[in-house]
């Protein structure tokens, strides 16, 4: 569940940034002034058209490496207009399973305008009807009906601002689960760990699994009281610690912190310990475009999980993943199916 976002990628001058007061690169919500730049990037013959929005990302990128149709399903609210059918038309042909609540209030599809200017991006988001998600869509038979057949379960903290009801909801039904259920969620980004932090921490108790990068690790750290700040090793030590609904069972979580071009540190369930995962050099002029590489980690380390795949597996194809597609403008795949082994 997240935040369906259709990104819409072109390149466009200098001139046309400075149109609209905006760098070279950079990220930020859209004002009334940016509106009209979504109607102009539709009418550009290059303009390209892909999923966004971090948990969909996510999906897509397990989905590729599953290459079954429908192994995944995402939920989230989009309009019934021109760009929610390009986004539903683009998650059948990625093999996703769309299960959208089409907003029928004034919300359009959120849409992130990527404005290509050389190797820099400037992104402009308008969330839209990615804000106005239900519970009550959620609790539908045909929907809850997905709910309980699934067996994994991945939410951005994203969804927080949108529908942090419904979180807690999937959470509660995967605790409660006869048959082991796994719950996982992302940090998703700084100023959640922050402004959000409650509702995250209240989230959190219900995760199995938590991914998130060093930036977030450190912020949350700071917000939560942790009596460690700057460590993420002994940080993401302290996330595993945090309450935990499955501890009474004698029980840990996962705690996954990536740190860039840096190890990986993992809090591993078995004994609480710490383990650390290097990460492959890669050249900097490989580097095409660096959005997308947490979600691209996240889909990878997924994939293998729910494959029954063990833990040093999981972070490797989680590596592999964000490494290629770093080296892709967008979260786009260069095949396919995965040359991955």
């Amino acid at each position: 569940m997240g935040n369906p976002l259709l990104d819409m990628s072109a390149t466009v001058t200098m001139d046309y940034l400075a149109k609209y007061n905006l760098k070279a690169n950079d990220a930020i919500l859209a004002e009334g002034s940016h509106m009209p730049i979504y109607g102009e990037l539709a009418a550009k013959s290059d303009v390209i058209y892909v999923p966004g929005g971090a948990t969909q990302n996510t999906a897509r990128v397990a989905q590729w490496f599953l290459q079954t149709r429908h192994a995944t399903t995402y939920v989230g609210c989009i309009k019934d207009d021109e760009f929610g059918s390009k986004l539903r038309a683009a998650c059948a042909e990625y093999g996703v399973r769309a299960a959208y609540l089409m907003n029928e209030g004034p919300e359009p599809t959120g849409l992130c305008a990527v404005l290509i200017t050389g190797q820099d991006r400037s992104l402009v988001t308008n969330l839209g009807a990615a804000c106005v998600y239900k519970v009550d869509h959620l609790v539908r038979p045909e929907i809850w009906e997905l709910v309980e057949k699934a067996r994994f379960y991945y939410i951005s903290a994203f969804f927080i601002t949108s529908c942090h009801e419904a979180i807690l909801k999937v959470g509660a039904h995967a605790q409660a689960s006869a048959d082991p259920k796994v719950f996982a969620m992302n940090l998703g980004a700084p100023f959640l760990c922050q402004f959000f932090k409650d509702q995250l921490l209240a989230a959190l108790e219900y995760t199995d699994l938590i991914f998130g990068n060093e930036t977030e690790a450190r912020t949350l750290a700071e917000h939560a009281g942790f009596e460690e700040k700057q460590d993420v090793a002994k940080i993401c030590l302290a996330i595993a610690a945090l309450p935990y609904k499955r501890a009474a069972s004698g029980k840990r979580r996962t705690v996954v912190i990536t740190q860039g071009a840096d190890n990986v540190c993992v809090a591993t369930p078995e004994d609480g310990s710490l383990r650390q995962f290097p990460v492959p050099p890669l050249s900097v002029d490989k580097i095409v475009d660096t959005n997308g590489a947490g979600d691209a980690f996240c889909g990878g380390y997924v994939a293998q999980l729910v494959q029954g795949k063990p833990l040093e597996e999981c972070v490797r194809c989680g590596i592999w993943a964000s490494q290629l597609i770093i080296q892709r403008s967008g979260c786009t795949f260069p095949q396919e199916k995965p040359q991955y082994s």
